[in-house]
């Protein structure tokens, strides 16, 4: 059976040189819900700083490593297009600090990788488009999740978001994040009809 990425981060020492599991799997997760697919190629240096030479030791580890990236994707992007996403394990919401550390993050590593696939987003979602709203619901869960004391002190004036709400919003990510998924890839394939 092979290794999951977290294993393999520990098993070979690379903490300090890549994404933790789960900014790594935020990320791979956004790269599977944007639109136009995103060769591996031109992302996976992200998971080491974007820096040219790779943390891994043999073109063997760096092998496995892409392996086990492909594997997420491709697992997170039939999840996403079948409406069956959730949020990976050790992310929840929590008594004391709204959203535990997996969550923050998860969503850290969403919010990198969106902003690879922005300006495909934004082509295909523009700002007078009824999907717009969709994909800035999306984004504003999305950063409520990775910041939310901010988010709470912000708005805390207007009264617009209370505690209560992180649950409802958390709740509601998985599906708000499939339904984005899916509409890209209607409108995608709208467009080559």
């Amino acid at each position: 059976m092979a290794q999951s990425l977290k294993e393999f981060i520990a098993n070979h020492s690379l903490e300090d040189h890549l994404l933790s599991d789960m900014q790594t799997r935020g990320f791979v997760t956004s790269m599977a819900a944007a639109p136009h697919l995103i060769d591996p190629a031109e992302w996976l240096a992200f998971m080491w700083g974007g820096e040219e030479t790779s943390p891994f030791d043999t073109h063997e580890m760096l092998e496995e490593y892409a392996n086990i990236i492909v594997a997420i994707w491709n697992q997170e992007r039939e999840k996403l297009l079948s409406n069956t996403w959730v949020w990976p394990d050790g992310c929840a919401l929590d008594d004391e600090e709204i959203v535990t550390n997996d969550t923050r993050l998860f969503c850290e590593g969403l919010l990198q990788g969106w902003t690879l696939a922005r300006d495909d987003w934004e082509t295909l979602m523009p700002e007078e488009s009824e999907d717009n709203a969709l994909m800035g619901g999306v984004l504003l869960s999305i950063t409520l999740m990775f910041d939310p004391e901010s988010a709470l002190t912000a708005v805390e004036e207007q009264g617009a978001i209370e505690l209560a709400q992180f649950e409802e919003i958390f709740s509601a990510m998985p599906t708000m994040l499939c339904g984005l998924t899916m509409r890209a890839a209607q409108r995608i394939q709208e467009a080559e009809e």
